[in-house]
């Protein structure tokens, strides 16, 4: 078993609070606040992170696959943008849009869509965020 571990400490009350996180490897560590989260405030928040291990993933796992059919890409490059909305008296995450850009030569749009469609729900990450609606778009580099 692989275990990853990340840490995160907030103190204060919501809107006037502030948090720190780090991730477990040393490779990262932020700020975030309320700000940071439900408005424009510079420093970074959960769904950004979420964002970032989701387009990580999906990019990984695409090529993954494509190779494992015999199409070697040059690249796959995706931007995860996760969209966090006022749901009743909270707030939701309602939706991800996975935005990639594809460099595999050799394989025909449908292909490469279908490839793309099938590692949306395949990837790691978007096997535990199944909940959340998805979507994909795929261009060419």
């Amino acid at each position: 078993m692989i275990n990853r571990k990340s840490d995160a400490r907030w103190e204060g009350d919501l809107k006037s609070g502030n948090g720190k996180l780090k991730l477990g490897s040393g490779a990262f560590a932020g700020a975030y606040s309320f700000g940071t989260r439900f408005e424009a405030a510079p420093g970074t928040n959960p769904e950004e992170l979420l964002g970032a291990a989701h387009a990580a993933c999906f990019s990984m796992a695409l090529a993954a696959g494509l190779a494992q059919a015999g199409h070697s890409p040059r690249s796959i490059a995706t931007t995860a943008t996760v969209h966090l909305d006022k749901v009743g008296s909270g707030f939701a995450i309602t939706g991800i849009t996975l935005d990639t850009t594809a460099d595999v030569p050799g394989v025909d749009d449908a292909v490469l869509n279908r490839f793309a469609e099938e590692t949306k729900s395949g990837c790691i990450i978007s096997k535990a965020l199944a909940s959340v609606p998805m979507t994909v778009k795929v261009t060419r580099a």
